[in-house]
């Protein structure tokens, strides 16, 4: 099962935001977006969330019409991580990386909510922050917090009754139970920006294994080319709100396309450790623009 955009469009004052686009987040894969400011990329992840509405074709999650299923569960299948979050309230951090579990408040334990948010807490690089309050953080440190946040959500109930269930029915039911559970998503949005590059690269890291490992839908907006090369499996490509790419990385990520989309010449320069790197060249000297 997979979150699948079919057909969709979206306007506001009557301008097409997007139009005719149709992509899949796939369990198991990183789809990575890239566009131009105004793309039109941040209004598909929010219409992927059922944070939109469409005027124009479909959104599923799990083989159901979103805008049929009911918030509490639509939160237990997918999570996401915004631009930007704003929170006033003088929480400490670890109790903002809890509100990740309130989906399942009443499914979970007390003991797994503490179990998930200490190990979210760690991988997310916050422990010498859990006990901080969360307005006083820098922008950096704040998407951390909100990467930990969204991992115990979409964690859901792992490590809960699975475990039980194996005591009772033997591996057979282990499997079962497994096949039962609905796909999970992890929607990020410009999940690096305010993020040094250690965090850019420990956070993208965290991404693609809850793809590889965990078997969860993983969509991120990113601008940097060759992070789109590192971390995702496919990517979609977006200009003036309609797709002009969509497909594997290697077969996208071509500087002709993105410097026609970019608008700014785009080449692959060789890498030592092997395979290329995409960087940008300026177009003309400032000074000269200047004169």
């Amino acid at each position: 099962m997979s979150l699948i955009a079919d057909n969709i469009s979206f306007v506001a004052r009557g301008r097409h935001l997007l139009r005719d686009i149709s992509v899949a987040v796939e369990p198991g894969k990183v789809l990575a977006v890239l566009g131009p400011n105004g793309a039109g990329k941040s209004t598909l992840l929010k219409v992927l969330a059922g944070e939109l509405y469409a005027a124009q074709g479909t959104v599923t999650q799990n083989g159901r019409d979103i805008s049929g299923i009911p918030a509490m569960q639509l939160a237990q299948e997918r999570a996401v991580m915004p631009q930007a979050a704003s929170m006033t309230f003088p929480f400490v951090v670890r109790d903002v990386v809890a509100l990740g579990r309130s989906p399942f408040r009443k499914l979970s334990t007390r003991q797994l909510d503490q179990q998930l948010v200490r190990r979210a807490i760690e991988l997310a690089d916050i422990d010498h922050l859990s006990e901080r309050a969360y307005p006083a953080l820098s922008g950096g440190e704040k998407q951390r917090v909100h990467l930990a946040r969204a991992l115990v959500q979409v964690w859901g109930m792992d490590g809960a009754d699975a475990y039980a269930r194996t005591l009772v029915t033997g591996s057979d039911g282990m499997e079962a139970h497994r096949q039962s559970i609905r796909s999970r998503f992890l929607l990020l949005d410009e999940p690096t920006s305010g993020l040094d590059v250690s965090h850019q690269h420990t956070l993208l890291a965290v991404a693609r294994r809850e793809a590889h490992q965990n078997n969860v839908g993983v969509l991120m907006i990113l601008h940097d080319f060759n992070q789109v090369m590192a971390y995702a499996d496919k990517v979609v490509v977006l200009q003036n709100g309609e797709m002009v790419a969509d497909g594997a990385v290697d077969t996208v990520m071509r500087p002709d396309l993105l410097s026609a989309v970019f608008k700014s010449p785009i080449r692959a320069i060789s890498d030592p450790d092997g395979g290329a790197v995409l960087v940008s060249q300026a177009k003309h000297n400032l000074d000269d623009s200047l004169a």
